[in-house]
């Protein structure tokens, strides 16, 4: 059915980036990924099992928020290390809310807390041991994509 629906898309002298929207907006089913060419207006559709696909989420979304919480120990021991200059155990709590901030999704909430930790780890008053801390809080948190 997607298939011959971009067919129709196509052959009416709509744009592929206009398709392959309608397209993906019209899918059935979450998982489906579409193969296209534009410059040859080949179209193909590739499904997975329904099963399949939800467990493989799942199993994501479970190692994410563990991720998520290790980042959270690492951060929460700066935040009270009293060896810490005062602003940068004040920028681990930011980056602490805006991991559990629910309103956006965990990779939009990592990226948040990469950027906070980002700016702050330029301070020339941050002790060695603090810098590594924060670099392998990072490093954890660049693995969560969506």
């Amino acid at each position: 059915m997607t298939v011959r629906l971009v067919g129709l898309l196509a052959s009416v002298g709509l744009p592929c980036f206009v398709g392959l929207f309608v397209l993906l907006t019209l899918c059935l089913h979450p998982c489906e990924k579409v193969l296209m060419s534009c410059g040859l207006f080949e179209y193909r559709s590739v499904s997975c099992v329904w099963g399949f696909c939800w467990m493989v989420r799942k199993k994501k979304l479970k190692e994410y928020e563990q991720r998520v919480e290790e980042a959270v120990a690492v951060l929460d021991a700066v935040s009270e290390d009293t060896t810490t200059p005062r602003n940068i155990r004040r920028a681990a709590k930011n980056s602490i809310e805006a991991l559990r901030t629910t309103q956006y999704s965990l990779a939009v909430q990592a990226s948040n807390a990469i950027s906070l930790l980002d700016e702050i780890l330029q301070d020339p008053n941050m002790p060695p041991y603090t810098r590594v801390k924060l670099w392998n809080v990072m490093s954890i948190l660049e693995a969560i994509k969506d």
